[in-house]
């Protein structure tokens, strides 16, 4: 824990800001900004930094029942009538690594958005080890708040330049999970890719259905990207997941990249393979094509 505090404490000092703003602050409170401190340090050398030239990029607002929610926002600069992609955040919050891949789907054409779906209960950047986080936040975060955070964004992309008649959305690990939800909740969404989400787990009062028990009647074609060695998501999972969605019409596909454990897209750790994170991009933005989003 100290050498983490010590990670930290070195990036703080090297976030550049203007007079009078706490950097400390800056960096455990803005949106799309450094990375948890429960994920630190940052394996630097493969971060991919996508630039914002040419985008119009950065954090907006979206209430919801009287909440005020961020959310990170990437587009083409000057543009309308663009297509929708929902991007839902680890459990790590909307950092730095959320921020890029909205921007990724922005220069390709998108209006991408990152809401901070955990700003009810926490803010994720301030724990400093992955069970705190989960307890003091993630555990506490309901499905329906979810499910009505990202309907609001829709609303929201709606009045802002966003064609959700063309509406996508992807998620990575806590997210993942959301996508396999929010498509069955919405059945407006024309496509929706999975990163690595749990398929299966307990029920509880907050987190009332799994993925598993909507692939029957799914009716939105989403794609599970999936890693062959993540010990957290076993292979019999993804098989029975599979075998939900044979049963259905949804059309949905499990893709597992046999060399890779859980997180193999996220590139500012060491979880990242650079040739699956790659392959599976494609794979995520031909299925949006393919499916009308793009």
């Amino acid at each position: 824990m100290q050498d983490l505090k010590e990670d930290f404490d070195s990036l703080v000092a090297k976030t550049p800001l203007s007079d009078g703003i706490d950097r400390r602050d800056f960096l455990m409170t803005a949106l799309g900004t450094g990375f948890a401190a429960a994920v630190l340090p940052v394996a630097a050398q493969s971060v991919i930094k996508t630039d914002t030239a040419g985008l119009t990029a950065g954090t907006v607002s979206v209430t919801v029942n009287g909440q005020t929610v961020p959310v990170y926002r990437a587009q083409p600069e000057g543009k309308s009538n663009l297509p929708v992609i929902l991007v839902v955040s680890e459990i790590f919050g909307v950092h730095e690594h959320i921020a890029d891949i909205a921007r990724r789907f922005a220069k390709q054409g998108y209006l991408a958005l990152a809401p901070d779906l955990f700003v009810r209960q926490g803010n994720p950047a301030s724990y400093g080890s992955i069970p705190e986080l989960m307890k003091e936040v993630i555990a506490k975060v309901p499905d329906a708040q979810v499910m009505a955070d990202l309907d609001a964004c829709v609303a929201w992309a709606k009045d802002h330049g966003g064609n959700t008649d063309k509406l996508g959305i992807t998620g990575f690990c806590w997210g993942g999970r959301i996508v396999w939800l929010y498509c069955a909740h919405n059945p407006d969404v024309k496509a929706g890719v999975a990163w690595y989400g749990r398929l299966v787990g307990e029920k509880t009062a907050l987190t009332p259905t799994q993925p598993v028990d909507i692939a029957a009647g799914l009716k939105v074609p989403v794609l599970g990207l999936y890693g062959g060695k993540d010990s957290g998501i076993p292979l019999d999972t993804v098989e029975k997941m599979k075998a939900e969605l044979a049963k259905g019409s949804s059309k949905s596909e499990i893709v597992v990249f046999p060399n890779s454990g859980h997180a193999f897209n996220a590139d500012y750790r060491p979880s990242y393979v650079e040739a699956d994170a790659k392959a599976a991009w494609q794979r995520c933005l031909a299925w949006f094509k393919a499916h009308g989003v793009a």
